[in-house]
């Protein structure tokens, strides 16, 4: 459905989830994604997935300024709605690969939103957090040590999970690390972006899409029923680790931030 008359009615928007690992971004997005009208939002911008995204669009990986341009009506919705993925662990080097291009503006970090907006058109922020931090580190240390990042039907692990107190330690450290990078940043460029609750998210499912597709000024679907694709890891032996964890003389960690 192209054409003038298409585009008047459906200028193009963009949006980017900013999330950190195990904050339950995959189950947000792959909401989004569900309802067929937000785009898919996908990691398009993390170097180890460009060449294979690149591939199926029939784009050059190695052109970084004509995979932007060319990544997003590759994979915007018939709505004209694209939308992407970034952690908080490579966002500085997104934004230094952007300003490097010279062909979006921004060659001082001071213009990164102009930057930005000059990238992705009418760009809104959307930001993913999780307020247990002590169970989204249980839950980074399980998927490192079983390889399962994303559970879904047909995934198997390919390594077993132990109890390790300073593997969880550490991958608390990096939560809290990386959603300081997200304050800063969004300090730095003067936004506040839309909050999504890993917490709401999991309660309800389809009440938080519908409220994101709101923000976005997307209409929902008519007759859609929303389920969750992946599946959450949050198990009894979740629950186990945290307690343990937070038993330990040397972690007294709160269970928020």
């Amino acid at each position: 459905m192209g054409g003038l008359f298409h585009k008047l009615r459906h200028p193009r928007r963009c949006y980017v989830v900013c999330a950190i690992a195990r904050s339950g971004s995959n189950l947000f997005t792959d909401g989004l994604h569900a309802t067929r009208r937000a785009g898919r939002p996908k990691q398009f911008f993390l170097p180890k997935y460009e060449h294979e995204y690149a591939a199926k669009s029939g784009l050059d990986a190695n052109d970084f300024a004509g995979y932007v341009r060319g990544i997003i009506p590759a994979t915007a919705t018939s709505n004209e709605v694209f939308g992407f993925k970034l952690m908080g662990w490579y966002l500085q080097e997104f934004l230094g690969r952007l300003r490097g291009t010279r062909a979006f503006g921004g060659g001082h970090p001071d213009e990164d939103l102009e930057m930005l907006r000059n990238a992705f058109p009418q760009l809104q922020f959307i930001q993913i957090v999780r307020h247990n931090k002590v169970r989204q580190a249980v839950s980074k240390a399980r998927a490192a040590q079983t390889g399962l990042w994303k559970i879904q039907e047909g995934n198997s692990a390919c390594g077993e999970a132990r109890f390790d107190p300073d593997l969880i330690a550490n991958c608390l450290q990096d939560t809290r690390r990386e959603e300081l990078i997200w304050t800063h940043f969004f300090g730095r460029i003067g936004i506040q972006p839309y909050l999504v609750k890993y917490e709401d998210l999991s309660t309800d499912y389809a009440g938080t899409i519908a409220a994101v597709l709101k923000f976005l000024r997307i209409r929902a679907p008519r007759r859609s029923r929303l389920r969750p694709v992946t599946i959450r890891q949050t198990d009894i032996l979740s629950q186990e680790w945290e307690e343990r964890f937070l038993t330990l003389p040397a972690s007294n960690e709160p269970v928020s931030t």
